[in-house]
């Protein structure tokens, strides 16, 4: 019975190392910290750890310290088919300035193992160093597409090489073999909107939709930076619509429910009220009456001058007054012009857009009052025109 009793315990012993040495092989090469909390000695978690922290070091211009190496190399005989030894033996050349050995070492790592996340990872830092946009895009188009949560990490390298027009035949393939990556990069290069024009040259057919997060954040960062015709410009090219900078205010008909704000009507519904088209060119508007806020807004591109707008409004009678309609230039809070909506519904409003004026926005906004007062009511026959000028 003891003997029976020893067998299963090795037994059991056994099988668990076996199962223990699969997940640690598993978790190593993508997540060797998790690796290292299994089983910390395993040859494939030192490895991995070691080129994490040789990968770091090689990031931020720090040092490798011997021990890193060391413990690499040591690891690295208990798994003599890896390609780590290789990588180990890249990173000294390279540190020590012999260049052309390190490539070599970097590619015979690779060759040996082309799903290696290490081997990718310095093979784009060395050719990305050297230079050699063309090949170090390759190699971190390969490092996205095999690492979890590799996009992320690879879209910085492939945005700093969009700004240059030599890397964007390159790019463009890229981008159409791998639409995740090309959607974090492009978004990447849309937090400045110096790179407009890379971005509207590298975002192909696949790209250029409104919703695409590069395009919201882009049209954003250019209008902050105040560039408006560049901003509209753009938004009219994505969202294929075929107005102009003269065609002063877009969609009073509120039929375009696709084209997205700010250039198209942003419509509210939260605990201020609702707004929503209706059929027929007419805008549905519900104002609770009970906070003050926000209900439909555009962004226009008026020149300085005198306008008028009209309107037909239904409904709600006289209690139209908690309903006003405002402009304020870009980006400031006060407006320039008011009028509540009862008023304007009776005659058309006239207001002038003063210079240095670059944007506006036009807003119909609810303002609460002591009594509750819900209104709801329809606009339709909007029109916004610029007044004739008198020599």
């Amino acid at each position: 019975m003891a003997r029976l009793l020893l067998a299963v315990a090795v037994g059991l012993l056994i099988a668990i190392q076996i199962v223990r040495n699969a997940v640690v092989s598993a978790l190593a090469a993508s997540w060797p910290d998790t690796a290292a909390r299994v089983w910390r000695d395993h040859p494939a978690t030192a490895i991995s750890l070691g080129l994490t922290q040789i990968a770091k070091a090689v990031r931020e211009g720090a040092a490798v310290p011997a021990t890193t190496f060391e413990a690499v190399s040591n690891a690295a005989r208990g798994a003599p088919f890896s390609p780590e030894p290789f990588l180990v033996r890249g990173v000294q050349r390279q540190l020590s300035g012999r260049r052309s050995e390190a490539l070599q070492a970097f590619l015979a790592a690779e060759h040996r193992d082309p799903r290696s996340l290490p081997a990718h990872y310095f093979l784009a830092d060395y050719f990305f160093r050297a230079g050699d946009a063309g090949r170090g895009l390759v190699e971190a188009a390969a490092l996205a597409r095999l690492a979890p949560g590799g996009i992320p990490s690879a879209a910085p390298y492939l945005a700093a090489y969009g700004k240059q027009r030599s890397a964007w035949p390159q790019l463009r393939k890229i981008f159409d073999r791998n639409p995740p990556l090309a959607a974090a990069t492009l978004a990447t290069l849309a937090n400045d909107p110096a790179n407009a024009d890379s971005i509207m040259a590298l975002a192909g057919p696949k790209q250029r939709i409104s919703g695409a997060a590069w395009f919201q954040i882009l049209i954003a960062k250019l209008i902050e930076a105040q560039q408006y015709d560049r901003a509209h410009g753009i938004w009219l090219s994505v969202t294929r619509q075929h107005g102009t900078r003269e065609q002063i205010l877009h969609d009073p008909q509120f039929a375009d429910s696709t084209s997205p704000p700010p250039f198209n009507w942003e419509l509210t519904s939260s605990s201020v009220g609702l707004a929503e088209r209706q059929p027929d060119g007419r805008l549905h508007v519900m104002f609770y009456g009970q906070q003050d806020g926000l209900l439909a807004r555009q962004l226009l591109l008026l020149h300085p001058g005198r306008y008028r707008m009209s309107m037909s409004v239904t409904g709600a009678g006289d209690k139209r007054g908690s309903l006003n309609w405002s402009l304020r230039c870009n980006p400031l809070q006060a407006p320039f012009a008011a009028i509540s909506l009862h008023v304007a519904s009776a005659r058309p409003w006239q207001f002038d857009v003063p210079p240095e004026c670059g944007a506006q926005w036009l807003e119909l906004s609810g303002v609460s009052g002591e009594v509750t007062q819900q209104l709801d009511l329809s606009i339709s026959q909007l029109k916004l025109e610029r007044e004739p000028t008198h020599d």
